[in-house]
């Protein structure tokens, strides 16, 4: 009962979170001196023109008359203009792309199915690889060993993506032709052509990112390796796999979960760099295409579902951390 009333709270506040976020992106980017009517109506626009295309679009109304009708739409839908001219923003409507005449839902949707294939593969590799180097530094630690995995660490730690991917493709595209230079094939079309495509990508961002969790999770074991209970262990003569896999390893993950749920979720809502890079299109290069264009509608829609996607990734985190670990529960 405890844990069901501890996963109800933290689903409540998560919920309260991405409702502040979407009112505090709604303003932030509606109250911009450009108006999106303006934007709309092109060149050359008539002031009878530009009431035309405000009435239809909504952005005549107060700002908390437009902030109510964009919530309102997230649940319910929303319809702009009248008549045989109407556009139907099917929910969840995140709102609607005039420039690109599709719902943002629609281009998010066409989109995420690249930034979840370069992120989720990615992130296995990272976590796998992270985990594991980490773990053999500590076991190892003061060794030849543990020094070299923490020079390689720091190497990958402060390279930049967008460098380590230039070098990957001049190296294993171009001039060593092993990979794809770039572009994204479906899994539903290619099966090979899609895991040929990605594998460059996902040692790319694995490499970078599992520096940091090497390190991270070298220190939480050096600290569990020194904690009564392994002595305990081990005077208990249990083996050394056991007390470094079931026992340190169990309890130094902790602290790795909370990094790789808020990780995965911000990669999720794009991965800006390794797309440009890469020439894939996914929620990055959307993100970045409506910044240029000055797509409020997708800029504004495109963001929060990439916080939404961050916030989720947290309440998931915590509460695996609370089946790890219910001493969380206690007292929240």
């Amino acid at each position: 009962m405890r844990m069901f009333d501890y996963i109800l709270r933290r689903l409540i506040s998560s919920l309260l979170v991405i409702l502040i976020i979407a009112v505090t992106l709604f303003l932030i980017f509606y109250m911009f001196p450009s108006n999106p009517a303006q934007l709309s109506c092109g060149k050359p626009c008539s002031p009878e023109q530009l009431r035309r295309v405000s009435a239809f679009m909504g952005t005549d109304q107060p700002w908390y008359a437009q902030l109510g009708a964009y919530l309102l739409g997230i649940f319910a839908g929303r319809t702009f203009g009248t008549g045989a001219s109407a556009v139907v923003c099917a929910a969840p409507c995140l709102g609607y792309s005039f420039r690109l005449n599709e719902p943002v839902t629609t281009l998010i949707a066409e989109r995420f199915p690249v930034t979840a294939s370069i992120a989720v593969g990615a992130a296995v590799l990272w976590i796998i690889i992270g985990v594991g180097t980490g773990v053999l530094a500590a076991v190892k630690r003061n060794t030849w060993v543990d020094r070299l995995l923490m020079a390689l660490s720091a190497i990958g730690i402060s390279s930049p993506s967008y460098l380590i991917g230039l070098l990957a493709i001049i190296v294993f595209a171009f001039e060593l032709p092993v990979f794809p230079s770039g572009g994204y094939v479906p899994f539903s079309r290619n099966p090979a052509g899609w895991f040929s495509h990605l594998l460059l990508p996902w040692l790319v961002l694995a490499l970078i990112n599992a520096a940091s969790y090497t390190r991270i999770t070298r220190t939480q074991m050096i600290g569990e390796m020194e904690q009564d209970y392994i002595r305990t262990e081990r005077s208990k003569g249990a083996p050394e796999s056991v007390v470094v896999g079931r026992h340190a390893l169990r309890n130094a993950l902790l602290p790795v979960m909370t990094m790789f749920g808020l990780d995965l979720g911000s990669l999720l809502g794009g991965a800006v760099l390794t797309e440009r890079v890469f020439s894939m299109q996914g929620l990055g290069m959307l993100l970045l295409d409506s910044v240029t264009n000055l797509d409020l509608q997708v800029l504004v829609g495109s963001t929060l579902f990439a916080a939404a996607l961050v916030i989720v990734a947290n309440l998931v985190v915590d509460i695996c951390y609370s089946f790890l670990d219910p001493r969380v529960t206690v007292g929240r």
